[in-house]
């Protein structure tokens, strides 16, 4: 019943490490994003990554505590990825690939780390992406993208809500 965690579970952290890496990856990829989006369009792909997160959680590991942005994170890689991707820029040459198969490999490497959670958040950014990019090329009014972000976030969100209702509770 604590729907809440949905969203705040993004903005905890375990340790001063933890939110160090997580808030270096947030400005870099961030930084870049807000560039190419404007502000409330990287708001919005932030915003549709949490719930993202928390789906990828429920599919893969639904009973494993999670916190961090770092699925979140993982939602903008995949939002540099389509949009280099659709702007004809080869995700290798530019070292994108790289970095994302790293930390991907550091996600099923390390323990403790949420694959449900990096996945989640991956798969979320870049769908919304993947939708965003023929709404660019269109030049759509700026609240399109945004509405579409709220859309897939209050449905993600109502997934997660809904699964969560589908299990039963292994601890007890």
């Amino acid at each position: 019943g604590e729907t809440y965690r949905i969203v705040t579970s993004a903005f905890l952290h375990d340790g001063l490490v933890h939110l160090g890496f997580n808030m270096m990856a947030l400005w870099i990829l961030g930084s870049s994003i807000e560039q190419l989006f404007g502000r409330p369009r990287f708001v919005a792909l932030y915003a549709v990554s949490i719930p993202g997160v928390a789906v990828g959680l429920l599919m893969l590991d639904p009973v494993t505590p999670a916190v961090g942005a770092s699925g979140s994170v993982f939602g903008l890689f995949g939002a540099v990825a389509v949009t280099q991707r659709a702007q004809g820029i080869n995700v290798w040459q530019s070292g994108l690939g790289v970095v994302l198969g790293l930390n991907l490999l550091i996600t099923f490497a390390v323990p403790q780390i949420s694959i449900g959670g990096h996945l989640g958040g991956l798969a979320a950014g870049t769908a919304l992406t993947v939708g965003l990019v023929p709404l660019a090329r269109a030049r759509s009014a700026e609240w399109v993208p945004i509405v579409a972000a709220v859309v897939m976030s209050a449905m993600l969100y109502a997934g997660c809500v809904w699964a969560a209702s589908q299990w039963l509770d292994p601890v007890f």
